[in-house]
């Protein structure tokens, strides 16, 4: 097959359960195929016709996984937008309609204005890492549910109730283990790095490993905005609003608030820090908050410097 070289070339793709929609700018061809192995090899055949500066396919809650490591496989330019930011591009040109052609248009048509950055797949290994802690912390979820609910039921269902958590439990004993093996073969001077810290489990430096690649990589300022921890100015002339955290990687963010919630009674550096912040009137969030960010900057600096835990240098 010929390639059609034009360095302008931007495809954006729509996915779905059933199907990939890619559409080719500035040509303005859409076309679809099947989202299965079959239809996905032909879709990366069709790409590779253009050699596309991007392709541009909207995150779908893992709709378009095979489809990304497949591209990836094949060496296309490929990214991974954010929904929310392609919808509000949309808005933002005038576009109120939504159609698969249509969000396939305004995918190639972001790549081609902002011409974001190219997606990275994660390893077999990492990926499989990040799929066990999901399922890990919804396993924990529904125990929860469980527990909350025994207190409300009668006596004779408390048996069937109790059963649930009983079989999560075996199955989070599975499941951790199932984790200890795959990050046996991850960098062990890494997890080492971040297990020696105080305040630092094997799930959070799971997390980070599995979640958070950047890590090490980034300064200060961008790790925290990255993890979503880094309050976001609100000021506008001489109006001054009230900074709030948003965005980020909220699994990362989940898991380090609550290791946070433990570390706070005993870690000999934020526990002082969350006691001087709640002293001087700072909201007990806000100190969590403050001090998830400063475990962050630790870990960061931590593996980008490759030591281990001091709590007299840190």
């Amino acid at each position: 097959m010929n390639t059609l070289e034009n360095s302008d070339f931007n495809i954006g793709i729509e996915s779905s359960q059933t199907q990939l929609d890619p559409y080719v700018r500035p040509y303005g061809h859409f076309v679809s195929f099947t989202n299965n192995p079959s239809g996905i090899k032909v879709a990366v055949q069709y790409i590779k016709l253009f050699s596309a500066m991007r392709v541009l396919i909207e995150a779908m809650g893992r709709l378009e996984l095979d489809f990304v490591c497949a591209a990836q496989h094949a060496k296309l330019p490929v990214v991974v937008g954010n929904p929310t930011q392609i919808r509000q591009f949309a808005r933002a040109s005038g576009r109120v309609a939504k159609t698969d052609k249509l969000d396939a248009q305004h995918s190639a048509q972001l790549g081609e204005a902002l011409q974001p950055a190219l997606t990275t797949v994660k390893p077999a290994n990492l990926r499989l890492v990040s799929v066990l802690l999901t399922v890990r912390a919804q396993c924990l979820e529904m125990s929860a549910m469980q527990k909350n609910r025994l207190k409300r039921m009668p006596k004779p269902v408390h048996r069937s109730i109790n059963a649930i958590p009983q079989a999560t439990q075996k199955d989070l004993a599975k499941i951790d283990q199932r984790l200890d093996r795959l990050n046996a073969s991850c960098p062990a001077a890494k997890l080492d790095q971040l297990t020696s810290a105080k305040g630092v489990g094997k799930v959070l430096a799971y997390t980070l490993l599995s979640e958070l690649p950047e890590l090490g990589s980034l300064d200060r300022k961008k790790i925290a905005a990255l993890v979503g921890v880094a309050p976001m100015n609100r000021d506008s002339g001489i109006y001054e609003g009230k900074r709030y955290i948003r965005g980020g990687r909220h699994k990362v963010r989940t898991v380090l608030f609550v290791s946070m919630m433990s570390a706070i009674q005993c870690h000999p550096k934020l526990k002082p820090m969350y006691e001087r912040m709640v002293a001087a009137g700072k909201p007990k969030k806000v100190a969590i908050i403050a001090c998830m960010r400063k475990q962050l900057i630790i870990l960061n600096a931590k593996v980008k410097n490759g030591t281990y835990w001091d709590e007299y240098m840190t």
